[in-house]
């Protein structure tokens, strides 16, 4: 019975796919760093009655420790040579960090907040 061969190393992608890649994960990197940075502006905002102290300063914490782990993720993979993707279940806090500053985006709108405009340029 014969042994199956081990796969070889991955060729390198080609010059399109890595920048495809670099587009993608900078936009995405970007949408994380908007709504972090968000997210500090509504904290800011938001009354005392409707976030407890030690949840306002656990999502401050966690905010700010995104926007430095962001940064060095974008400073390692500009460092490397070669087209780096990020795992997923990296990502995935970020992911529920976002969805929590949505949330308290809804909660302030819900309480009547006044939210200043989001400052992003229109999409095309």
């Amino acid at each position: 019975m014969s042994q199956p061969t081990p796969p070889g190393p991955t060729p390198p992608p080609s010059r399109e796919s890595a920048e495809l890649l670099d587009q993608l994960l900078e936009s995405l990197f970007g949408d994380f760093v908007f709504w972090f940075e968000r997210g500090l502006v509504l904290l800011d905002l938001t009354p005392a009655h409707l976030l407890p102290p030690h949840e306002h300063r656990d999502l401050r914490a966690g905010l700010e420790e995104a926007l430095r782990a962001l940064s060095a993720t974008r400073s390692l993979r500009a460092a490397c040579s070669t087209p780096m993707a990020i795992d997923l279940e990296a990502m995935a806090p970020w992911h529920r960090l976002m969805m929590r500053v949505w949330s308290l985006s809804a909660m302030l709108r819900v309480a009547g907040v006044a939210l200043p405009d989001d400052q992003r340029a229109p999409q095309v």
